[in-house]
């Protein structure tokens, strides 16, 4: 029997599929149904208000979105935060000026990598040409 602390509330459950104890998951499913409730009878509403009007955190709104549970393909004014800056966006988990940003830094990481391999690299043959060089004297 595999046994786990739920990871909202902190008791201990048997684990199944979910992270959750069976009193969360009843409660996500209840704020999920709100949501959905909520955006059946109000088409035009954005994450805010959803939240707002529901009771139902962001992130949570945010977490059903990016489960798949919540679409925004026919919602156009609901959108949700960028997980680095918060800009609100409809699609993947980070936009597109922190996306660039994040390339731009893992492409910079490389080079600085390259740059001091090759630093390394140059050093060695150097102190290697001394060592010849004090050989040859004796």
């Amino acid at each position: 029997m595999n046994v786990q602390n739920c990871s909202r509330c902190g008791k201990i459950f048997v684990k199944g599929f979910a992270d959750f104890c069976p009193n969360c998951m009843k409660d996500l499913e209840l704020q999920y149904e709100k949501c959905v409730k909520y955006l059946r009878e109000n088409k035009g509403v954005n994450i805010n208000d959803l939240s707002e009007a529901t009771g139902v955190s962001l992130k949570q709104i945010t977490k059903f979105i990016r489960e798949g549970r919540i679409s925004i393909l026919h919602a156009p004014n609901m959108s949700y935060p960028c997980e680095v800056c918060g800009t609100l966006i409809r699609e993947n988990t980070i936009c597109e000026p922190c996306r660039m940003k994040l390339v731009k830094d893992v492409r910079n990481n490389s080079e600085d990598e390259r740059r001091k391999q090759d630093h390394a690299s140059q050093e060695s043959k150097v102190s290697f040409k001394i060592q010849e060089r004090l050989r040859d004297r004796h």
